[in-house]
């Protein structure tokens, strides 16, 4: 399946700044399932865009704006085409645990079995490990589905109940966040039983479904797990599915600390306001693919709002 992404961020400041440097991990990954045929950056301010890869593989562009500005404007057009992937068995053979353990001696995967700043053991979520009763009773990937129904089962899908920035322990306290936090909640939990676990960020396809709880036109996030002889494996605990074509991965890490669409600071005295809205659709049409060098354009800020604009402020992230 091909889609369109569009990704607009916002930020406003309540005076001029100056010198902003902004790096971004926008551009989709290039994955088995998933190809990225196209991405274009759009600043309204005049930039010169830098890219390079982080040492986890993902895109990372980054610009400095010397001028003095009121408000920034960031627009990411992707064009991807994704794929469901391979079939997956019902089970692992009860064995596979010797695998995970072999897995995690060799080193290769580090990363994916410590604590990370957002997705760590604390007092809360061993309780909640205790009550759901975690273990390896089952086989590993028969564990990890169990687990993914179990959060969807527990937890209240409530946007704005927690923050971007919020630790695992608000929507333990809660039973209820978002996809952010329930992401943050399974790695920690799958990383407990020695399975490497690592965050991905992106966004979900226009819902298909009543069950469905992730909002379209947003963010979203999920997890994926390495498994003996499958490889990584993408779980999404907030709708309780194991990812497919409407999974649109943008960046990987240990957890969202890694992977913030925007990051950057500015000199000046000021405060700032960051808004953001997202469009996605299926392709009306094949999608060609263009060269995919590192490209910016920057436009004057209209002065009136755009239909663009308008879409802003009816959006929340998820």
């Amino acid at each position: 399946m091909q889609y369109l992404v569009r990704h607009l961020t916002r930020f406003i400041y309540t005076a001029p700044v100056c010198e902003s440097v902004m790096e971004l991990r926008m551009q989709p990954l290039e994955l088995d399932r998933q190809r990225c045929l196209r991405f274009n950056v759009t600043t309204t301010q005049r930039a010169k865009l830098f890219a390079y890869r982080d040492h986890y593989g993902n895109a990372v562009h980054y610009f400095d704006i010397p001028g003095h500005h009121a408000r920034l404007e960031i627009s990411i057009e992707s064009a991807v085409d994704v794929t469901d992937g391979p079939e997956l068995p019902k089970a692992l053979p009860d064995a596979a645990w010797v695998d995970v353990d072999a897995i995690g001696a060799s080193g290769e995967h580090t990363d994916w079995l410590l604590p990370s700043p957002y997705a760590h053991p604390t007092p809360a979520l061993q309780q909640f490990a205790v009550a759901i009763g975690i273990s390896r009773k089952l086989d590993p990937l028969s564990t990890v589905r169990a687990l993914n129904a179990t959060i969807y089962s527990q937890f209240a899908y409530e946007p704005r109940t927690t923050r971007v920035d919020s630790p695992i322990d608000d929507a333990l306290r809660a039973r209820a966040g978002v996809c952010q936090d329930f992401a943050h909640i399974m790695t920690g939990l799958v990383r407990s039983l020695g399975i490497p676990c690592r965050y991905i960020s992106g966004y979900i396809a226009p819902r298909e479904s009543s069950q469905d709880r992730a909002g379209d036109n947003a963010t979203h996030a999920w997890i994926e797990v390495y498994l003996p002889t499958l490889g990584w494996v993408g779980f999404d605990p907030t709708n309780n599915t194991h990812t497919g074509h409407r999974h649109i991965a943008v960046a990987v890490g240990r957890d969202y600390s890694d992977v913030p669409p925007t990051r950057g600071v500015f000199k000046g005295d000021a405060g700032s306001e960051l808004s953001v809205a997202v469009a996605g659709a299926p392709a009306s049409a094949p999608i060609p693919v263009r060269e995919l060098a590192p490209s910016v354009s920057w436009i004057v800020p209209p002065k009136q709002a755009s239909s663009a604009e308008e879409d802003l402020h009816r959006h929340h992230q998820q």
